[in-house]
């Protein structure tokens, strides 16, 4: 099973009812939000409803250590450190994204971790935000392509 990363890309004015109900249970509150969730059915039919606010695809383990190391926060926020990491779970951060990856850890088997992270602006920006990803735009499904956009935003 996948992880995909979903990034919040547009804001909150005119938001219809139905579609910020299912942004907040995405906890995708805020714009530049990411949260890092499995490719279920259920997940599946949320991001069809909010596909005009997000863009979405599978982050690659590279990318999630860079993104725990860089952007995790745990409560206080504080920095999620290698050795605290090392000391919680007895491993390093690559090691510890590697398994969540692979589905043997989730997130939150990191004590204190909050599960959303909060992102810079991508460097370079958006072409558009009205567009779909495929018509060169922010919006939708990225694939593989949304790990280069995480890094933009580190």
């Amino acid at each position: 099973m996948a992880k995909l990363a979903l990034i919040r890309v547009r804001g909150r004015v005119n938001v219809k009812r139905p579609v910020k109900d299912t942004l907040g249970m995405l906890r995708l509150h805020k714009i530049n939000h990411l949260v890092i969730i499995d490719e279920t059915p259920a997940y599946t039919g949320m991001i069809q409803k909010v596909k005009d606010y997000i863009t979405w695809g599978e982050i690659t383990a590279e990318t999630l250590a860079k993104l725990i190391e860089k952007r995790g926060r745990l409560s206080g926020n504080r920095r999620v450190t290698e050795e605290y990491v090392q000391e919680k779970l007895g491993m390093s951060i690559k090691e510890f994204a590697e398994k969540v990856i692979t589905g043997e850890m989730k997130l939150s088997d990191l004590p204190g971790l909050k599960p959303v992270f909060r992102m810079h602006p991508p460097r370079g920006g958006f072409k558009s935000k009205k567009r779909t990803f495929k018509e060169g735009g922010a919006l939708g499904y990225r694939g593989e392509a949304i790990n280069e956009l995480i890094e933009r935003m580190l």
